[in-house]
């Protein structure tokens, strides 16, 4: 099939790496892809963000398959107008879309479906917000989020009252979010350990995919402020077969049945953010997507081909086989421009890749790169996402931070501790044991 792959991202770039293996692809087109994407596809400028674009461009090269990596088209509808048209699209529907566009639905169709979440208050306005953050309510530290995308900085979690009246400022007095921050979600803070939890949905069933967990502070200790992930790791070692499958039967199946009963079949990838509390496993959001660093660990984990199964979740026929997993550990480490995720600097040329590359078990997935003049240049916030596997998570861990050190650019920046929380999982298991 020739396969059309929305978005610009290493997301999209590790889609791009799998699907290039896959004997069912025969061309792939990426709009608007990178330079690390340009090794697999053939790439084309576009505003994925224009719907009728993409449709245009679908029709104009005789696409029969088109995949979206990022969450800014679907929230456009793009599946919509796919599915009008009569073109097949993975990804859901705008209306299913909403459970990452917007934190306001996402928590009233879990309170709708009784799916277990965090206590929250929708403020409309900075005076509600104002008082809801006064303590009163959900006690320190509490979370705020902005209603709509924000890229993955429009979340908070203030200590005390000063951090989150500086929150709802920053959103609603400040509108740094933009319109997203218009109506704000204000919830109590979960305790527990963070799972990225994947699902392939078809409206009706869904398969699991591998778990991770991703780092979104931007210095080591999860210290700083959020950014859009600054590495991952998978599988999570937190993921039990019980684990997976009460998360299936509490959150993943719920969600499908409740928008069944809403009159939407949601198909692509259902990303749950889960919070492991004592109480049991608690949404913190859900995503539409694959997410972003987690793709670039999980994908390299999947043996089966890919293709086939999106597509036949696109149509609403994914078959209940099993698919192969190699689950071998994967390292996931983001490197990042100077300043991100605040003010930085771009085109420093990015030297290096090609002795990191030497090293087995390692790969390269691009996403702020470009190419200058025959060079490659840094071009965004979060320039690579460098991958290492290993037999344990050790040496994944090994692997991937001396391919890193091979890899620089002015004003280059990483976490240095990514993974360690597997590490650490492990030893917890090992105590509880004995």
């Amino acid at each position: 099939m020739k396969l059309l792959l929305l978005g610009s991202g290493a997301r999209e770039h590790a889609l791009a790496w799998k699907f290039s293996g896959e004997h069912s692809v025969s061309e792939i087109l990426c709009a608007p892809g990178n330079a690390g994407i340009a090794q697999h596809a053939r790439c084309v400028p576009l505003d994925v963000g224009d719907s009728k674009a993409v449709l245009a461009l679908a029709e104009s090269e005789g696409v029969d398959f088109t995949v979206v990596g990022p969450e800014l088209p679907l929230a456009c509808g793009v599946a919509d107008i796919f599915a009008e048209a009569g073109h097949i699209l993975f990804g859901p529907l705008q209306a299913a879309a909403r459970l990452e566009s917007s934190k306001v639905f996402a928590k009233e169709f879990m309170k709708r479906h009784q799916i277990p979440t965090a206590r929250f208050k929708v403020c409309q306005n900075a005076t509600e917000a104002m008082s809801i953050v006064s303590g009163k309510n959900f006690g320190f530290p509490v979370v705020i989020k902005a209603d709509g995308l924000a890229a993955g900085k429009g979340v908070t979690v203030a200590s005390d009252r000063r951090a989150a009246e500086a929150a709802v400022a920053t959103a609603m007095i400040e509108r740094k979010f933009g319109d997203a921050g218009t109506r704000l979600v204000i919830e109590e803070c979960l305790v527990g350990q963070e799972v990225s939890f994947f699902v392939l949905c078809d409206g009706h069933q869904g398969l699991v995919l591998p778990s991770a967990q991703d780092y979104k502070r931007v210095f080591d200790g999860d210290d700083g402020p959020n950014t859009g992930g600054m590495g991952a790791f998978a599988p999570s070692p937190l993921i039990s077969k019980e684990l997976s499958s009460e998360v299936m039967t509490k959150i993943a199946m719920p969600v499908l049945r409740g928008f069944q009963a809403e009159g939407i079949e949601y198909r692509g990838v259902l990303y749950i953010g889960l919070m492991l509390t004592d109480s049991g496993p608690k949404v913190i959001e859900f995503n539409v997507r694959l997410g972003d660093p987690e793709a670039q660990v999980i994908l390299p984990m999947i043996e089966t081909d890919l293709a086939p199964l999106f597509f036949s979740a696109a149509r609403g026929k994914l078959s209940s086989e099993s698919f192969r997993i190699n689950m071998n550990p994967q390292v996931g480490v983001v490197i990042a421009s100077g300043g991100y995720p605040g003010h930085y600097e771009t085109g420093f040329p990015i030297v290096g890749l090609d002795k990191a590359v030497q090293f087995s078990g390692i790969k390269i997935f691009h996403s702020g790169s470009t190419n200058l003049n025959g060079n490659l240049v840094t071009n965004g916030g979060r320039v690579l996402t460098v991958v290492g596997s290993g037999l344990t998570y050790e040496e994944a861990i090994n692997c991937v931070y001396r391919a890193v050190t091979c890899v620089s650019f002015q004003g280059k920046h990483v976490r240095n501790d990514i993974g360690q929380k597997a590490l650490e999982s492990n030893r917890n298991k090992q105590l509880g044991m004995r």
